[in-house]
């Protein structure tokens, strides 16, 4: 599979596709009005992006109890009941007078439920395009993810402006309605990947089998921890320039939509598999001069530039597929998900954090140098290892 057109006339990918980008502008303008509605409520940086990114926190408990559901669940049903739990939850948020308590538990509940929606949306990925396509159809999810963030991140900050957080809100709910009609109906019935129910047990041996194996152990710790230290910084976008948090997230949202075109599309294997690294680097080296609180077209340029970096998860991705067993390709790629999501959440929480201490800019440049000193290291191991495999 060498081209998008091919993608597309492949069957079931283009209602997959389009119930996905549903999806993600559902999400993109719940957690800009559900964190412009806390920030409104609290004035705190810090809930701020705990309700933004808050759901992420919890991922690493699917991961650990849950994620065995990826692979032994029936995924056009299982898909369709997760966009409608999502949709009830959105409208949930809604709802007025709701305690910031109870709000933040919603958003617990939601991460669980998504820890698993991620192992079983790019495990079904696997089976519609499978394995010589999927890094050329998880480039077209990444580049629709930014352009829905785009437009959910405008569409969001504009209901947000002319009318109120809480409407934008139910129309995001509406959207993963939509989400699962499309599901329903454009997907066929598929059997679970493997037999056997799920369990907690059943859970602990995948993780244990995957992160036995060194080499898919560096490319887990890759996908993690530099991107959501990075994270980090985009959480407190709406603190560091309240009145343009959506003009911000919509050049990150861009900026990744390039990195995706790039390395999915116009880079050719050889060169693509040496820009791992680099673009973890370009990832976070824009945010090191933030603390001097550059102005918003610099600020905007910086985000815009840094978001390209977010191209190296689809490099790992394809190493990661390429390490798994196709029994556990969903539990994998859950695993991924589910811990590259804790990790944001555990980065927006500690951003934060450090903003309710110091400042936002400060607090972006803490998190971006983290980053960068944690890919230094990554880059340094994976040279060790490479230098152990070469014959003497």
């Amino acid at each position: 599979m060498r081209s998008y057109r091919d993608l597309f006339r492949t069957p079931e990918f283009t209602p997959f596709f389009l119930a996905a980008s549903a999806q993600q502008v559902a999400q993109t303008m719940g957690n800009l009005a559900l964190g412009i509605l806390v920030y409104r409520a609290t004035g705190s940086p810090l809930l701020s992006a705990v309700s933004m990114f808050g759901s992420s926190l919890v991922q690493v408990l699917g991961a650990t109890f849950l994620l065995s559901a990826a692979d032994r669940l029936p995924p056009r049903a299982a898909l369709t009941a997760l966009s409608l739990l999502f949709a009830a939850a959105t409208a949930a948020l809604a709802l007025p007078g709701l305690a910031v308590w109870a709000v933040l538990a919603i958003v617990v509940a939601k991460g669980l439920v998504e820890s698993v929606g991620g192992g079983v949306r790019w495990g079904l990925l696997n089976e519609i395009v499978s394995k010589d396509g999927y890094l050329l159809g998880r480039s077209v999810f990444n580049m629709m993810s930014g352009l829905m963030q785009i437009t959910g991140y405008a569409t969001g900050g504009a209901l947000v402006a002319l009318l109120s957080p809480r409407l934008s809100l139910l129309v995001a709910a509406a959207l993963y309605v939509t989400a699962a009609a499309v599901v329903r109906l454009g997907l066929t019935r598929r059997p679970p990947r493997t037999t056997g129910r799920p369990s907690v047990s059943a859970t602990w041996r995948a993780n244990a089998l995957l992160w036995s194996s060194p080499p898919r152990r560096q490319v887990y710790l890759a996908l993690w921890v530099p991107n959501g230290l990075v994270v980090g910084c985009e959480s407190l976008y709406v603190s560091y320039a309240p009145a343009s948090a959506g003009t911000l997230f919509a050049c990150a949202a861009f900026g990744m939509l390039a990195g995706d075109v790039l390395v999915g599309r116009v880079l050719p294997p050889g060169p693509r598999s040496r820009l791992g690294f680099p673009l973890l680097l370009l990832l976070a080296l824009p945010y090191v001069p933030f603390f001097l609180h550059p102005a918003l077209p610099l600020a905007a340029a910086a985000v815009t530039l840094a978001s390209v970096g977010f191209g190296a998860a689809l490099v790992q991705q394809e190493r990661l597929v390429a390490l798994t067993p196709d029994d556990l390709t969903g539990h994998a790629l859950g695993l991924h998900s589910a811990g590259m999501l804790t990790m944001q959440g555990v980065a927006a929480a500690l951003a934060g954090s450090l903003a309710q201490l110091t400042s936002p800019a400060w607090a972006m440049t803490a998190m971006a140098g983290a980053s960068v000193g944690v890919t230094l290291l990554l880059r340094g191991a994976a040279g060790r290892a490479e230098l152990k495999t070469v014959p003497c």
